[in-house]
């Protein structure tokens, strides 16, 4: 009868085929891995005959070094490794003499290459800023000037690039 059959079990039957798969691969890789292992002889083709079959070439092994009878060492100076000590603090540097990372230092650096140059007559800078010299403008009625230059050409791009968004703004 028909329920007395087993059905055929799918899962079983696909591990089955992949498992002798697997074991045909790794046969194949135990007989590469053996001819890895012989050392392969140069071949050279002919220059007679270009097409021509390779000529099996046997290897001349080379005349093997001498062995060095001492070791050879360099000299090297312990003055360049040593921290140096010329008015900066040994804490900068590392035991090989290279300057450590130094973040805070790193930050002034970059605060003072933003930051203007120092003024060589602070008096002349506070007279042009409160308008003591006469002939010349205070320096906060130019600073407001220039804000208000400012602000105004912000809007007046702001509203081209609303002009621009608007028109190409695909409508639904």
């Amino acid at each position: 009868m028909a329920f007395s059959k087993k059905k055929p079990d799918l899962i079983s039957d696909k591990a089955r085929t992949l498992n002798d798969q697997i074991a045909a691969l790794e046969a194949e890789i135990k007989k590469l891995d053996a001819q890895l292992q012989r050392p392969p002889e140069p071949r050279f083709r002919s220059t007679a005959l270009p097409f021509g079959e390779t000529i099996p070439r046997v290897a001349e092994k080379p005349a093997p070094l001498p062995a060095p009878s001492e070791p050879v060492f360099e000299e090297v100076s312990h003055a360049k490794l040593a921290p140096r000590t010329d008015g900066e603090t040994t804490e900068l540097f590392n035991e090989l003499g290279v300057r450590k990372y130094d973040l805070p230092a790193l930050w002034n650096r970059v605060r003072n290459h933003f930051r203007g140059p120092t003024t060589s007559n602070p008096r002349l800078v506070n007279y042009l800023a409160a308008g003591g010299v006469h002939g010349l403008r205070p320096l906060r009625y130019e600073k407001r000037v220039a804000r208000n230059r400012f602000f105004a050409l912000f809007i007046i791009v702001v509203a081209a690039l609303f002009g621009l968004f608007m028109i190409f703004w695909p409508k639904h």
